[in-house]
């Protein structure tokens, strides 16, 4: 049977689902002006984790500091993080995928591959049905997709990507010579940064210089999975199959773009705090624990350095973690060298494991769980924003409000 794939992709989806939102309120439609979504207008701090069609226009970039939006664009709109509300989207999203596919892996918060094949007689004609279900998205739901139709999974995922928002595309194997090998290498799926600069070097600058490459070649510039691997995709080679199954997250962590440079001890932990309660949060909202707890810190000479931590025992309690994520700061940051970023990860995930009770436990283990469980039902309903630790809270101006934070997690959304 010949395989037959979707992939739908929401366009800017955390700012076209608030915009959603505040039009059925009657607001304006923030898709239409320059606005981004993270961060704070006031303290000038956190990072962009979407932006409009006209930010873009600005030269705003996904990733890119607050502070440096607002200076290419001091009319910049900003809209919090939501994502109680991204939750629900990504439900109804998906929901209305699902009617289409006899099987759908929702790959992303925004994204979702659908295996069509073996659906000729119900739907004849492809791109008809894509837009079908693209317009009714759009229709119902508010927010607008695209859809990459081919016959395997990566190819439908580079077809999405192609002009936007709100278009369908197909991508087969008779069309990878004229659509996709005059790319750059930079924009094939699972090719950073770091590896495009790298191919660049070699004067391997398309796709289709990656896809012609001699293979032995190829592994003596990249290593042999690495290059194995894009080999394959560029020449629009993939087998895997669309899993029903949700896949289980490997790892939960959290970084921070610092607004201001950190030296002192009291304010980095302050900052480590919030990350660690909202990591654990997030760990705890899928039933998982840890047993590897790591800490990163990026100087302001933009220098990387981490420290990590095995757990004799598993845990998700958020105090529990914290105790180490300080600890482990205090063995890494030694120099007081001024910090740009930090980030906390949570590994050696166990779930379904029953947690161990001490001989000597006085019951703060199991308190310490029923307050984390309170605020975590209190977040979810309200938004992360809507309560704090005391332990949490700055009354110290220079440090700020709460930092926002860029998830960086098992998935992150694809601008």
């Amino acid at each position: 049977m010949k395989r037959l794939i979707f992939h739908v992709d929401v366009n800017s989806a955390f700012l076209s689902w608030e915009a959603t939102k505040r039009v059925r309120e009657g607001r304006e439609d923030i898709r239409l002006i320059p606005s981004i979504i993270g961060g704070d207008r006031e303290s000038r701090r956190g990072v962009v984790l979407a932006k409009s069609v006209p930010a873009k226009k600005y030269g705003i970039r996904t990733g890119e500091p607050v502070a440096a939006a607002l200076r290419k664009c001091p009319q910049l709109y900003i809209a919090e993080v939501d994502h109680g509300l991204y939750e629900s989207c990504s439900r109804a999203f998906a929901d209305m995928c699902g009617k289409y596919a006899p099987v759908l892996e929702q790959f992303s918060v925004d994204e979702c591959f659908l295996d069509m094949s073996g659906t000729a007689l119900i739907y004849p004609d492809p791109i008809a049905t894509a837009n079908e279900l693209k317009n009714r998205i759009r229709d119902e739901l508010g927010f607008t997709v695209n859809i990459g139709i081919s016959d395997c999974k990566v190819l439908a995922k580079m077809a999405s990507d192609f002009e936007k928002p709100d278009k369908v595309h197909t991508l087969f194997r008779n069309e990878i010579e004229e659509k996709m090998w005059p790319l750059p290498v930079g924009e094939l799926f699972t090719v950073g940064a770091a590896t495009a600069e790298r191919l660049a070097r070699v004067n391997i600058k398309t796709i289709g210089d990656l896809a012609k490459t001699d293979p032995a070649t190829l592994r003596s510039i990249l290593g042999d999975k690495l290059s194995d691997h894009l080999h394959r995709y560029a020449n629009g080679i993939d087998e895997s199959s669309v899993s029903g199954e949700p896949e289980q997250a490997k790892g939960y962590s959290v970084s921070t773009t610092l607004p201001r440079d950190i030296t002192d001890m009291a304010d980095a932990e302050k900052v480590l705090f919030e990350l660690t309660d909202s990591v654990a949060s997030r760990m705890r909202h899928e039933g998982a624990k840890t047993t590897c707890i790591s800490v990163t810190v990026r100087s302001n000479d933009f220098k990387d350095r981490s420290h990590q931590r095995k757990l004799n025992v598993p845990t998700d309690i958020t105090l529990e973690i914290f105790s180490v994520t300080k600890s482990l700061m205090a063995e890494l940051w030694k120099s007081r060298v001024p910090l740009r970023l930090i980030g906390v990860a949570l590994t050696g995930i166990t779930r379904d494991e029953p947690i161990q009770i001490g001989l000597f436990d006085d019951g703060k283990r199991e308190k310490n769980r029923r307050v984390d469980k309170a605020l975590d039902d209190i977040r979810h309903k309200f938004g992360m924003s809507s309560i704090m630790r005391a332990s949490s809270y700055r009354s110290d101006h220079k440090v700020g409000e709460k930092y926002k934070a860029r998830t960086e997690a098992d998935s992150s959304e694809d601008e």
